[in-house]
């Protein structure tokens, strides 16, 4: 009998095309299957956990197999499907399998290598070695090992590798590849009575020879007791930690029963996840409007892969999204519930879990690496434990799911979906919709602000569409009134940033103890500094762009790069000591709120307030128990929250999104302004919306007040068709980025020159985007519009090809090329 060789394709965390084929030892090869990570080296010396792609017989024609290392697991982390989808993301978004593999794979599973340098006990001839390497060697000799990062810091650079490199050549030194399994199960010590003495004899000796310790004696009695095991035939295993606290025993008397083997004690594996159960109070009845919308998509789900349910806000689309959720746990199917933010979790996870109960998970990035393996982990298992729902956001479609029966997009309009940086540039709900594709399932696309094209789509039929236009028990939509600030500054009227209308229906607010949100779609206390003298503005030292003035850490920052600086004292072009801040953010508006309403409890809830994992949830809680008055906010306060007692909200300027230079502006200003509004007079009560603005006959701002989505969408199609933008086009966007200038100038119109031999017409650029430079990078930016009647799969190919062919030459091997498929 011929014995084939095994191979096997294995996916790699590199940024490189293709997949890389290792051989299978043959000891190891019945063991291995698709979906496994196994170790391989890559390169010289690195070592990667790879993810077993596919087994095959076929020997690769190059001439040197390396062999796989080992495998990592027991059984298959990836599934088919979910290799379905990763090869359809990285050739729809022009990636890599590698860029996939990393953003789908939790960090925990990522096993890497890490270079460590060691001590040549042999080596004595210190003459031949000069100042930092008689340094290291000296060093070696007493702790043996290094890691890199340790040799960096005590030769005192960023990369010592030329240091490194000399004593290798000397054979001073060893280099070797350690690595380092990132994941390690969280285990607790956990105690039970061995099975050979739950015997009333057996017992009762241990008893006896226990009389003389009576600590003792009295800690396996209250053990037996609390435990159950000859009562109630359990397991009688119990935590350390359970049982010394229960018993108020001392450590040392447990550890003294251990010696003497009436207990037994060993490490057991916990989950770190918390356990946030509430409790079960049933699924609501809809109402018959609900009823019947909730029927209706039904219905269309019977023929239609994907259903926009356009609800207006407080509607009632997430009861509706619980009643079908019910449908498909029922059928034993998973559902996956999308959300654009992780401050909308905590609300909805507590309706879900309510309905639902431990049924229910959740999956974001402020969960650490372990405790998103652990959830991961949790859905692969597959048994009565496992989450059937996983409420997340974006990163979720890469659980593995096995059976998914529906997946549900909510504010599907909403631009965090889409992944800017990193690759793979993926949009989520575009993905989810492949997902539950490769599944059977459907997808339900919610939201009161349909996106552009997702509106297109269903108003020709290739979605079904579902309008929800009642609110919940009828409660009237906001009053919105608009408020002319150039007028009101011009008069000298305005109460610093806020418009005299504004400030007196805060007030009338609070003396009803209602709540205040307040909405400034820009963070930081000032945009940027100006010299009140020459104009000066203080910026980036890496990026072209104002530094932002943050007064609680009394500091300059830059919100591209991170970069930071004290507050100048004199202007750096002409000495003047008047230096003026210009604009506001939120934390100037909660800084004057404060001011003008000292007795008031104010919150500020933006990027820079809710960094730590609990931020959101400690806000949000606190407001829905009205431990707070005003909620000052940027976008992430716009997006589906459901508060009782909010009858205000102040938009304080609106111009600054209408203002901005994208073809979507005016249609994310009036999803912005449409959804926070949404915010005010949700249950007891029609709420009242202030709309501070320069220009109050701006069509957007119009549509906004008399809630007025088709006309919004209406205005958008006719300029987008005239203009050729989605939805009658799809967009390619390259980023060319180098630190000359000069030479990206030069490099970034021969580029577009050749992209022009054969788009012609559908290119558009090179241009510089606002921001021009980005950590010491320059940016020029060139987009193709690919008309929907056309291939986009060859427009991709021949882009793909075009790239290649421009890397080839010289200079242009230097300039970054980052493609952008469907930009937002």
């Amino acid at each position: 009998m011929i014995k084939h060789q095994t191979y096997v394709d294995v996916i790699l965390p590199v940024p490189i095309p293709g997949s890389f084929t290792y051989r299978v030892p043959e000891a190891i090869a019945k063991d291995i299957q698709p979906g496994m990570r196994v170790v391989v080296q890559f390169g010289k010396r690195k070592y990667y956990a790879a993810i077993v792609e596919n087994i095959h017989t076929d020997k690769p024609e190059y001439h040197e197999i390396k062999e796989i290392e080992a495998i990592l697991d027991k059984g298959a982390l990836v599934n088919s499907r979910q290799f379905k989808m990763w090869k359809w993301i990285s050739d729809y978004y022009m990636c890599t399998p590698g860029d996939v593999m990393k953003a789908a794979l939790p960090s925990g599973f990522k096993l890497e290598s890490q270079t460590r340098v060691i001590s040549n006990k042999d080596f004595s001839d210190d003459k031949i070695l000069r100042g930092e390497e008689e340094l290291l060697v000296n060093i070696l000799r007493s702790r043996n090992i290094l890691s890199i990062k340790e040799v960096n810091s005590l030769v005192k650079k960023d990369n010592a590798l030329f240091v490194i490199r000399s004593l290798l050549a000397k054979k001073a030194i060893f280099v070797e590849e350690k690595l380092i399994e990132r994941y390690i199960p969280k285990t607790e010590n956990y105690v039970r009575i061995p099975d050979e003495l739950l015997d009333e004899k057996k017992l009762n000796k241990i008893f006896d020879s226990l009389e003389k310790a009576p600590k003792q004696l009295e800690l396996l009695m209250a053990y037996l007791d609390i435990t159950g095991v000859l009562t109630d035939k359990k397991s009688g295993e119990i935590s350390k930690k359970e049982l010394l606290q229960k018993t108020g025993a001392a450590a040392h008397a447990l550890t003294s029963m251990v010696k003497k083997g009436i207990f037994l004690l060993y490490p057991m594996e916990i989950g770190r996840l918390e356990d946030t159960s509430v409790e079960i109070s049933g699924i609501k009845e809809l109402s018959l409007l609900q009823q019947n919308k909730y029927l209706q998509t039904r219905e269309y789900f019977k023929d239609r892969d994907v259903v926009l349910l356009h609800g207006i806000t407080s509607s009632g689309k997430t009861e509706i999204y619980i009643h079908l959720i019910n449908d498909y746990i029922r059928e034993g199917k998973q559902v996956l519930y999308l959300l654009p933010e992780i401050a909308l979790t905590t609300q909805i996870i507590n309706r879900l879990k309510k309905a639902f109960g431990s049924r229910v998970g959740v999956y974001h990035s402020k969960f650490n690496d372990s405790e998103r393996v652990e959830i991961w982990n949790n859905i692969l298992k597959k048994d009565e434990h496992s989450y059937q729902v996983i409420l997340g956001v974006r990163s979720s479609v890469f659980l593995p799911f096995d059976d998914l029966g529906l997946v549900i997009v909510d504010e599907e309009h909403e631009n965090t979906y889409k992944q800017f940086d990193p690759a793979p540039r993926y949009h989520a709900r575009d993905t989810a919709i492949i997902l539950a594709g490769i599944h059977g399932a459907k997808t339900l696309l919610g939201t009161a602000t349909p996106s552009i094209e997702t509106y297109y789509n269903a108003s020709n039929s290739k979605y079904g569409l579902v309008n929800l236009s009642s609110r919940y028990k009828e409660i009237m939509l906001p009053e919105i009134r608009v408020v002319n600030t150039r007028e009101l500054y011009r008069k000298k009227q305005m109460v610093s940033h806020f418009s005299p209308q504004l400030v007196e229906n805060i007030k009338n607010a609070l003396n009803n103890n209602e709540q205040v949100i307040l909405f400034q779609n820009r963070r930081g206390f000032s945009p940027y500094l100006e010299c009140s003298l020459c104009g000066w503005v203080p910026k980036c030292r890496h990026c072209d762009v104002s530094l932002t003035y943050h007064k609680k850490i009394n500091r300059l920052v830059c919100h591209y790069c991170g970069y930071s600086v004290g507050i100048p004292k004199v202007c750096d072009e002409c000495g003047n000591t008047s230096l003026l801040t210009k604009g506001f953010g939120t934390e100037k508006i909660e800084d004057e709120i404060k001011i003008l309403f000292p007795d008031s409890r104010v919150v500020r809830m933006d990027m820079d307030s809710t960094r730590s994992r609990r931020s959101y949830n400690k806000i949000i809680t606190e407001f829905e128990s009205g431990n707070i008055d005003i909620l000052v906010g940027t976008q992430m306060i716009s997006k589906g929250l459901d508060f009782d007692n909010v009858s205000l909200v102040g938009i304080m300027n609106a111009d600054n999104m209408l203002n901005y230079p994208d073809f979507r502006a005016y249609e994310r200003s009036f999803q912005l302004m449409s959804q926070v509004s949404g915010r005010a007079g949700r249950k007891n009560k029609r709420g009242l919306v202030v709309i501070q603005t320069s220009d109050p006959e701006h069509p957007v701002i119009k549509a906004v007040t008399d809630n007025d989505y088709e006309r919004m969408y209406k205005m958008q199609l006719k300029e987008r068709k005239e203009y050729l933008y989605p939805p009658f086009s799809r967009l390619l966007k390259m980023s060319l980025k180098h630190k000359d200038r000069d030479l990206l100038d030069k490099g970034s119109e021969k580029f577009a020159m050749r992209l022009r031999q054969y788009f012609g017409a559908r290119v558009m650029g090179p241009q510089y985007p606002v921001i021009s430079r980005i950590q010491n990078y320059y940016v020029k930016n060139i987009i193709i519009k690919i008309e929907r009647e056309r291939s986009f799969l060859k427009a991709k190919a021949k882009l793909t090809d075009i790239i290649a062919s421009f890397k080839e030459a010289g200079k242009n091997r230097s300039i970054q090329i980052i493609t952008d498929v469907d930009p937002m």
